[in-house]
């Protein structure tokens, strides 16, 4: 399995098709990153958007949908419980991630009709340095406490928007704010 792209997996003894092109896992990664919507619902959403007949699928099969879905989405690769610190965004990062990829493929992959999740992380895990290392970079040493290089200072004052981490607001912090600012 590991040298070809799956576009199935098996749930419950039988193989379901997936949604397999990057644009819908990292729709998917960017529904269960949300913090606003209450988890069943997530997981109900996330497995329609992968699963292109999950109507078709027992209720006695979602826990290992679920499982499949994250199997796929690591790659096939086995993922320890650790959870390491955030470095990266992929809704914020967008155009850093999309400018080094593109580099690597050699091509726009967004003109692509269909590019497999498992090839955009292959063509993600070749970017060297570029804008998306630099900024990678500051931010471990920032997580860190770690001193920054000349360079690393002038980037980082010029590209702070870049660098620093969007706050994301639930609905109803979104709400406050408007009432107080009047927006």
């Amino acid at each position: 399995m590991k040298w070809s792209l799956p576009l199935t997996v098996e749930v419950g003894g039988k193989a379901y098709k997936i949604n397999a092109d990057y644009r819908d896992v990292l729709d998917i990664i960017s529904r269960i990153e949300d913090k606003t919507t209450d988890e069943l619902i997530k997981g109900y959403v996330c497995l329609a958007l992968f699963y292109p007949d999950f109507d078709e699928m027992p209720e006695w099969a979602y826990q290992e949908a679920i499982d499949q879905m994250f199997w796929f989405i690591s790659c096939g690769e086995e993922q320890d419980d650790t959870k390491g610190p955030k470095l990266i965004d992929w809704e914020q990062d967008y155009m850093l991630i999309v400018s080094d990829i593109n580099k690597v493929a050699g091509h726009d992959v967004r003109s692509d009709s269909f590019c497999h999740w498992w090839t955009f992380i292959s063509y993600f895990m070749g970017i060297e340095e570029g804008q998306l290392s630099s900024v990678v970079s500051i931010r471990e040493k920032l997580r860190k406490g770690k001193k920054l290089e000349k360079w690393e200072r002038e980037y980082y004052k010029k590209n702070r928007s870049k660098v620093d981490f969007k706050r994301k607001y639930t609905p109803e912090e979104e709400e406050f704010i408007k009432q107080i600012t009047g927006r």
